[in-house]
């Protein structure tokens, strides 16, 4: 069923899948599900809700943007979504997988070994605490969290390169938390430069990609420390 569901969403989407993508989506999903009993990793199960709410909720980031051969963190990445779901797919990118929780690292890294996907960096470490030689590197940021929107571009733009751009994975419902993040889009450094909505192949789950430009540098003041970016968001 999962194998037979991603090949009519890629396709719905307009989206090639190659065969060795299926097997390691194949591989993730079952160690994800075995795993999931041990660590909650995520409130989303059974093969037809993974495939859809998972990965090709993620798939849908590549028709966004273009990722092949590019620098790309997902910060706050959790069960490895949207990242490693999306290097399946595209394979040619570069991935930094970050979460602050060592038990997920340590479930990321092993799923990365167990599909054969060498060359993902997986690091502990809190979002606002940016490891060395990360800052202001990548071509883009992702960030599929529940925070609010000022709280993410805080957290996510600093890692995010002049030109690249932060990619939010939120639900439809955006202008109040748009508004709310004006300030620090722009103090951040960023622009707003599209609002994507769509509907997951197969479901009638909306949501939407918000892409964030950079077009200047963050203040090195940025990000703050975790008490102070929650007591007090941009």
């Amino acid at each position: 069923m999962l194998e037979e569901l991603l090949r009519s969403g890629f396709a719905a989407l307009g989206l090639s899948l190659e065969p060795r993508a299926l097997e390691r989506y194949r591989t993730y999903f079952e160690y994800l599900e075995e795993m999931n009993k041990l660590m909650n990793l995520t409130a989303i199960s059974g093969e037809e809700d993974v495939a859809r709410l998972h990965f090709l909720d993620c798939a849908k980031l590549m028709k966004a943007e273009s990722f092949a051969d590019k620098r790309v963190i997902d910060v706050g990445t959790g069960a490895g979504f949207p990242g490693l779901a999306l290097k399946i797919a595209c394979p040619e990118m570069e991935l930094t997988l970050l979460d602050s929780l060592d038990k997920r690292i340590g479930f990321l890294r092993n799923c990365c070994e167990r599909m054969d996907i060498r060359d993902v960096e997986c690091i502990h470490a809190r979002a606002e605490e940016i490891p060395e030689g990360y800052r202001e590197s990548f071509d883009f940021a992702l960030s599929r969290a529940v925070a609010r929107l000022n709280i993410l571009c805080e957290l996510c733009l600093p890692y995010v390169k002049k030109g690249g751009a932060f990619i939010a994975m939120k639900g439809s419902d955006l202008d109040q938390e748009l508004k709310e993040a004006e300030k620090a889009i722009t103090l951040l450094g960023g622009k707003v430069e599209q609002k994507l909505d769509y509907t997951i192949p197969g479901t009638d789950v909306t949501h939407s990609l918000l892409i964030i430009r950079k077009l200047g540098n963050t203040p090195g003041k940025y990000p703050r420390r975790w008490a102070q970016i929650k007591k007090s968001p941009l």
